[in-house]
């Protein structure tokens, strides 16, 4: 990026612009977004952010931006992880469901309707839920067990990673504990955008008016204290 431009350095911006296009893609400036389209993609990336800055142990966000990248990616809420983690708890993983709900919720808020991008947010939503009840021992009513068996390899036709070691009524009581569990974040998420309303609207104003707000910009929207949002590592985008 730095050789494209004729820069002699290596800058921060060129490091920022690298991780951006790896995690989303390339900016797509040339495509055409209506201004209905843009103002519900803001209020979607405006749900995600509030909702990682509102519940307490969430990785902080770095970035939130309406500039569509890459073949999929019409915006994206860029969160960075203060260290490197190897273990989630189960309090973490449901407030990882909730950061995903964010940008239907918005929606659904602002505009009394939702759209088909929040389709992604509930596949991995709905992956993580599985996961819990499944795979972790998360679930109470089930209790610690671990369900189904994972197919390393698809072989003779197969094209399912993982077949049933339980029976239909076991699976019923599966699909009503991810349930619950989607529900319960779902609720949790849509109390908390309800009651700080105010800062969701001021939040997607400054989006559409900027395109990009940097995570240090969120704080001092939303009047919280500054935090060191810079820091290096990780980051998974929400993604529209």
């Amino acid at each position: 990026l730095s050789a494209r431009t004729g820069e002699k350095e290596i800058t921060m911006k060129n490091f920022e612009e690298g991780i951006d296009r790896v995690i989303a893609g390339p900016e797509r400036k040339s495509r055409l977004i209506s201004d209905k389209e843009k103002k519900i993609i803001a209020y979607h990336e405006t749900g995600h952010a509030l909702v990682a800055k509102l519940i307490p142990d969430c990785d902080p966000v770095h970035k939130i931006s309406i500039i569509p990248r890459g073949h999929m990616a019409l915006g994206y809420t860029l969160q960075l992880p203060e260290e490197d983690r190897f273990l989630m708890s189960r309090s973490e993983l449901y407030n990882k469901i909730c950061v995903l709900f964010g940008g239907r919720v918005a929606e659904e808020i602002q505009f009394g309707d939702v759209t088909t991008g929040a389709s992604n947010d509930l596949e991995r939503a709905t992956q993580i839920a599985r996961q819990m009840v499944t795979e972790f021992g998360m679930s109470e009513k089930l209790g610690l067990v671990k369900l189904g068996h994972k197919h390393q390899e698809v072989f003779l036709g197969r094209d399912i990673g993982e077949s049933r070691n339980y029976s239909e009524e076991v699976a019923y009581t599966i699909d009503q504990e991810v349930k619950k569990i989607i529900d319960s974040c779902y609720n949790r998420v849509h109390q908390l955008l309800v009651e700080n309303s105010g800062d969701m609207h001021k939040v997607a104003a400054a989006l559409l008016e900027k395109e990009v707000i940097e995570g240090r910009e969120l704080s001092v929207l939303l009047g919280m204290e500054v935090e060191d949002e810079d820091a290096p590592g990780g980051a998974e985008p929400g993604e529209p």
